[in-house]
This record gives C-alpha cells, structure tokens and sequence, in this order.
C-alpha cells in the first residue's frame, strides 16, 4: 500500500498575532507547529500501514522552515518527506495550491491512498484536499470520522455530514480527508526522533515539476482569488451589574431591560 499524507506547518494560533491596520496575519509573531488535522492524517496512514504494510510519504509546500514540519511527519511514522518549495508558489490560494501540490504527487507518481485533514487551522477552507482529488481525477470522500474496514482493494469510512452518519466506501486511488474525531495521533518515540533528525528532506521547486506544472499556475500568477482584508472582530467584554439593598430597583431596570430588546414579548 502506497499512502500519501498531506502535512502543513501552520503559526500557533493561540499565540499568533493580527496586524490589524493591513489585515494580515502577523505570522513571524508565534511560533509554527504541524495542523493538528493532519496529525490525525498521519495517523491513520500509519494504522493502515500496520495492517496491510506498505509505504508513507509525506508532502507539504511551504518555504525551507517547512522541513521541519517533515521531520516530525518521520518521527511520527512517515517513511519519506518531500517539500514543495520555490519563491514562484509564494501567494498561492487554494487553486494553485491544490496544483502544486497535484503535481508533486503526480511526480511521485506511485499512490493507492491519499489522506489529508480535513482543513487547516490557518485557513479553514477546507477545499485543498477535494480540489487536488479533481485535479488527479481521483475520487474523494470528506469528513471521514472512522475507519470501518481497509484492505488491499478499497477503503470504508464513516462519515459525520449534515446531521448524520453515512458509509462510504472508495476504490483505489482515492483521497481521504479526515476529521480530529478519527483518532488520537501517537507521540513519536525517542527511536524515532532521532531518525527523523538524521533524515534528508527532498526539495522539488518548479524545475523539478517541469512537465507536471506551469509557472503561470503557481502563486499569485495562478490564484484565482485574493484576499483583501482580514477583520479581526473586537472582543467585547460581558457588562454585570450588582444590586445588594433595593431589591425592587433591581426588578424594575430589569424588566425594563427585557422590555427594550423584546425579551418579554410572546409572538403567536
């Protein structure tokens, strides 16, 4: 079985800071760390590679810091780690994300499996992994909560959408987007950091996906979209009020109170 998971390194939003005059997120103000989805992505390949062995490679785009995100893909299971990287795919939106990344699976050309999380933590589109699914003309199936059965012919998942649970099942190839729910990832043992820390990082920029990919599909040259503005909503702290003596003042401003947004009002 060959598995290719789709790893992002994403700023750690809990810390991570909003330049509210440009309407950007001010990235280089907190530290960067794996998309947690994609953890629960590994994971799974890892389970399947367990039972049915196989290979795992991990792919991410991102600048040369992104090679870290790899290696802890490595430690965590992954057999090889490749990063898409050049100054030409800096800007990219969705599309042309989906197209480099497509092509870097295509030139790896060997792959039963893809899975990725359902979305990142930066973004929350939730379009690349069914977008790069189109590209290769593959089928997809999204939102993928449990693993039901996996065998060398097809998988069958079990997926949370719209209020309720339905049974899918795909045939290889196939590209699986998977939620937090489908399993708690592992922490990577000793052994396996320190093969990670001694692993080589293949690097493919737009040179190395000649003939998979144009220039004119990459970046900004290549996104169909762009993003303007980021709002960051103001965070508005709840008012109180304490009435300690005059009981019936606090009866009388609170019925008032009700009254004005229409609380009180009984609508047939």
């Amino acid at each position: 079985m060959n598995i290719i998971v789709l790893v992002k390194q994403v700023p750690e939003m809990d810390k991570v800071k909003f330049d509210r005059e440009r309407g950007v997120i001010d990235r280089k103000s907190a530290g960067t760390t794996a998309n947690p989805f994609d953890l629960n992505a590994l994971e799974a390949a890892v389970q399947i590679k367990e039972k049915l062995g196989g290979e795992i490679v991990a792919i991410s785009m991102g600048p040369n810091k992104a090679e870290e995100v790899l290696k802890e893909a490595i430690a965590r299971g992954a057999d090889e780690g490749i990063l898409l990287s050049d100054r030409k795919f800096g800007g990219a939106d969705v599309k042309a994300t989906a197209k480099t990344i497509a092509a870097g699976i295509q030139k790896k050309e060997k792959y039963d499996l893809i899975i990725a999380g359902i979305q990142t933590v930066d973004g929350d589109t939730g379009q690349v992994g069914p977008e790069i699914a189109e590209i290769l003309n593959i089928p997809h199936i999204s939102y993928a909560e449990d693993i039901n059965n996996v065998d060398e012919k097809c998988i069958q998942v079990a997926c949370n959408l719209w209020g309720g649970t339905y049974l899918k099942e795909g045939k290889y190839p196939v590209l699986l987007t998977v939620t937090k729910d489908i399993n708690v990832p592992r922490i990577p043992s000793f052994k396996n950091k320190m093969k990670a820390r001694k692993a080589e990082i293949k690097k493919w920029g737009l040179k190395e996906l000649e003939g998979y990919l144009k220039e004119s599909e990459t970046g900004l040259k290549g996104s169909a979209t762009r993003v303007k503005k980021i709002e960051v909503p103001k965070i508005h702290k709840r008012k109180g009020k304490l009435y300690r003596e005059d009981i019936e003042e606090a009866f009388n401003e609170i019925y008032q109170k009700l009254t004005e947004k229409r609380i009180l009002e009984v609508s047939n």
